[in-house]
């Protein structure tokens, strides 16, 4: 099989790459540039995709016989990453753009520039699975160690996307067992630590960052009643689930911690309240993928766990695709089609779920697919009502 390594100048992907070697494969090594600032360095364990991490990926590559190149792709991340990641915000969503990267870049211009020049599949270091069904269909499945499990980061992936997919790393028992392989296998950065944090802003300052791309704007914090608690410098600053950094000027009346309930772009208004008030009895979203053919009716309710953050524990939920009228935003189509829409109703409340985070739906360690949340129903609102 021919094998185009990703190889991102970590340690997974480059156990990743020397497994896919040593399966016999015709591999051949490719770091992605993603950014063209020459002068970025990765600082500690922040940042990736730098020059330290293209240098690090080619001494490896030599390491191990392979071709290797570095191709650029900065121009389409920005376009697709980095530039949805701020629009996102400025709408008042939080996304995750991991999660965009792999849906766009990393499993998409990559692909699809590995099958044009005849390769068979990308092979990274993510920790997951593809499987096959009874029909012989790729599926997608979690890590064979939990705490490693990144599946939900891929659950954008297509039964196309998963026929090319190739994770050398699915069955590994934890980090400390990869980095004791590159160690065995003569690896330099085995020890290296790992990227955290966005990649585009390795210094961690996510709100000062999107300052300097979307302005400061003073508003107003407010409580559920509307009544002003306090201000900020621009409501992108902020995402629901939010505790630290409010700076309110007024205490709950009951003394107890509030947190940022919903973010209102069009007035510029953050909206902050009791932790009770931030449990969702339902999520919907437009944007649908499925991982694999579904094994069940999709427009017929079925059970399945949902898993809203990358770190978050799966809980009990039924789950539906209606075809609907509306946009994402709520507001009519401008036509008369109907749009699918994933409605995922958890069996207990969720908290803190934040608009433009991905809901990844599984059936136990299968990943059916995921959706963009675009709206949610409040569980004190939904009381109120009934």
């Amino acid at each position: 099989m021919r094998v185009l390594a990703a190889m991102s100048g970590g340690v997974d992907s480059a156990v990743a790459a020397a497994r896919a070697v040593e399966a016999g494969h015709e591999v051949i090594g490719v770091h992605l540039a993603l950014s063209r600032m020459p002068g970025t360095l990765r600082t500690g364990s922040r940042g990736c995709c730098t020059i330290e991490d293209a240098m690090d990926a080619r001494r490896v590559a030599d390491m191990l016989g392979i071709p290797f190149y570095v191709w650029d792709f900065s121009e389409r991340f920005s376009e697709e990453v980095v530039d949805d990641f701020v629009a996102e915000y400025a709408a008042g969503r939080t996304p995750n753009p991991c999660l965009r990267c792999n849906e766009r870049i990393k499993f998409a211009a990559l692909l699809d520039r590995a099958i044009a020049l005849g390769f068979d599949a990308v092979a990274t270091g993510h920790y997951a699975r593809v499987e096959h069904d009874a029909a012989g269909d790729p599926v997608l499945h979690r890590a064979g160690t939990w705490a490693k499990d990144q599946s939900y980061v891929l659950g954008v992936l297509t039964t196309e996307q998963l026929r090319h997919c190739y994770f050398p790393l699915g069955d590994v028992s934890s980090k400390a067992e990869v980095r004791a392989e590159a160690e065995a296998r003569g690896i330099r950065i085995a020890q290296k630590p790992d990227s955290h944090d966005i990649c585009f802003i390795p210094d961690g300052d996510t709100r000062g960052w999107l300052n300097d791309k979307l302005g400061t704007e003073p508003g107003q914090i407010v409580d559920l009643d509307g009544e002003p608690v306090g201000e900020h410098t621009g409501a992108h600053g902020y995402t629901v689930g939010q505790r630290r950094g409010l700076a309110l000027g007024r205490p709950a009346p009951d003394g107890r911690p509030r947190f940022v309930l919903e973010i209102r772009p069009k007035d510029n208004t953050v909206v902050v309240g009791p932790k009770e008030a931030l449990a969702v009895t339902r999520l919907t979203g437009q944007r649908i993928s499925w991982a694999g053919t579904p094994p069940m009716d999709v427009t017929e309710s079925f059970d399945c766990l949902v898993q809203i953050r990358a770190h978050a524990d799966p809980v009990p939920a039924r789950a539906r695709v209606e075809m609907v009228a509306h946009g994402r935003d709520g507001e009519p189509l401008p036509t008369d089609d109907l749009v699918p829409e994933l409605v995922i109703d958890p069996i207990e409340p969720l908290l803190g779920v934040a608009l433009g985070q991905s809901a990844v739906l599984y059936q136990g360690t299968r990943v059916l697919g995921q959706c963009t949340i675009d709206r949610t129903v409040s569980a004190v609102a939904a009381t109120a009502s009934a």
